[in-house]
């Protein structure tokens, strides 16, 4: 196979994103690289890749090292392509018919449905659309794999597929950039901590990784304390020294001075302020009800939007302060009971039959895609004129939610998902609801983002009903768990059972 080794990389934008990165990804590697959205991860990949050339320094590749990039977005020229001629079109072009055969071996190795493999890219979910991308890269045979955001848009099971994919493709090193916290444990080895200042690595999955990450933080930490501690010690001896050398007349102690005085500026001009991962200021609130029952269900059946049915829900309440995560395999239903509980809500008093939402809610609801956000306004639009929270106010809370002010005039279309996502969870707290109705909340929120999102739910004891294909952020905030299986609803204990029959 072969590898890849970085010496003193550094990319600079508006803002250094890494430098003085040395790294080396040997054959057996599976690198997760970890950072903050617009932190440098897809930048470092396509420098990896070939495709980008960082600010200073060198990477070597293996000779005749052929490198397969897997980006995050399906290019607009094979929307009109079947899903087979999609992947067949990654082929060389002087070989691409004698290699057809290899088209369906690819897509055998995905699983992917019969039915699937002649229809338009454009007609696929976004999960295959995900999946497509990868055997459009696997298919040219690389010596080394780079995935960008590989999860995004697959439900769980797609994902543990994925997993068990990458443990089967054999001496390939990979770099996978993830937000998905139980997915880097499960396909990566070592893990790669972008930084702006100095990048960390560890030979060990994330969770591991992250652990031994802090406490290098904590002593680099106390560390500086001390320094600091120091310098403030040899400054007040030098002006201690420096006046009893004035009053005295000496000149000795007055150079003994100046010594400790160089000593601590030396020591000043070391100290730094340790890294804070910069995600937005995502915080939630929850203004809190009298009513001890939000929502009651009485067997109440979901349908597709073309009235196909679903499921039936039975009897079910969800009750103050309940963390309800909604589990099943894709297409089951669970996405539209959230919106179906949206509608009732909106209607008011007048419901919907066999849902009753308590008269003292206060709704919130966010989706995958922040369909709830005005695409033609721009973020200090949206906020000032929802709100009425006046102008300063509103620039100050889209600041802290890592909107700066020059971008806040710029249409919300214009912005990445993951800016999408931190303008519809600061929206959702300025709502301050008491219930929140959450599909795919962290899709594209950066792992900091997440554990934050994590940290306000429990710390407002907030009521939600969740749909989530993240398995980490499950496992933190869920208190009841439903399962959507063969159109009924079931109350289970935990959501293990129901990830093991994925692997099925």
């Amino acid at each position: 196979m072969g590898s890849i080794s970085l010496r003193d990389i550094s990319v600079v934008a508006s803002v250094p994103l890494f430098k003085n990165l040395t790294l080396v990804i040997g054959e057996t590697d599976r690198l997760g690289l970890v950072a903050g959205n617009g932190a440098g991860k897809t930048t470092l990949l396509k420098c990896l890749a070939g495709l980008a050339e960082p600010t200073a320094g060198e990477i070597t590749r293996s000779c005749g090292l052929r490198v397969g990039m897997v980006e995050q977005d399906m290019p607009a020229n094979l929307a009109d392509l079947t899903l087979a001629e999609a992947v067949r079109r990654a082929l060389p072009p002087a070989g691409r018919e004698a290699e057809s055969w290899r088209v369906d071996v690819v897509l055998d190795e995905f699983e992917t449905p019969a039915e699937l493999r002649d229809r338009p890219v454009k007609a696929l979910s976004g999960g295959w659309q995900r999946l497509a991308l990868i055997a459009r890269a696997w298919i040219t045979e690389p010596d080394a794999l780079l995935l960008d955001e590989p999860t995004n848009h697959l439900d769980l099971a797609k994902i543990q597929l994925l997993e068990r994919w990458i443990a089967g493709t054999g001496r390939v090193p990979m770099v996978i950039a993830s937000h998905d916290r139980q997915f880097l444990d499960a396909a990566t080895t070592r893990t790669l901590f972008l930084r702006p200042e100095i990048s960390r690595s560890f030979a060990h999955p994330f969770t591991v990784a992250r652990r031994l990450l802090a406490d290098e933080d904590a002593a680099e930490e106390a560390r500086q304390a001390k320094e600091a501690k120091e310098a403030v010690r040899l400054r007040r001896n030098a002006a201690e020294l420096k006046n009893i050398g004035v009053n005295s007349g000496s000149d000795l102690l007055q150079k003994k001075s100046m010594q400790l005085k160089d000593r601590a500026e030396k020591i000043e001009q070391r100290l730094k302020p340790g890294h804070v991962e910069r995600s937005g200021d995502i915080r939630l609130a929850n203004r809190g009800t009298h009513a001890k029952v939000l929502i009651q269900l009485d067997d109440v059946a979901v349908t597709t939007p073309d009235g196909r049915p679903l499921f039936r829900t039975g009897k079910l309440s969800v009750l103050q302060g309940d963390r309800v995560v909604l589990l099943g395999r894709n297409g089951v239903g669970k996405s539209q009971l959230v919106k179906l509980l949206h509608r009732a809500a909106l209607a008011g008093e007048a419901g919907l039959p066999g849902i009753r939402i308590s008269p003292s809610v206060v709704l919130a609801y966010v989706d995958q895609h922040m369909s709830q956000l005005p695409a033609k306004e721009t973020p200090f639009d949206f906020i000032a004129g929802t709100f009425r929270l006046g102008d300063q106010r509103s620039r100050s809370l889209l600041a802290g939610a890592g909107f700066p002010v020059d971008r806040q005039d710029r249409l919300i279309s214009n912005f990445s998902p993951g800016q999408k996502a931190r303008l519809g969870l600061l929206a959702l707290r300025l709502a301050e609801p008491n219930l929140y109705l959450m599909d795919e909340p962290t899709t594209h929120v950066d792992i900091p983002g997440q554990e934050t999102l994590e940290a306000e739910i429990l710390a407002h004891e907030a009521t939600c009903v969740v749909v989530s294909h993240d398995r980490s952020f499950v496992a933190a905030i869920g208190t009841r768990f439903l399962l959507i299986d063969k159109e009924k609803l079931k109350e289970i204990d935990g959501p293990e059972a129901f990830y093991r029959t994925l692997t099925v």
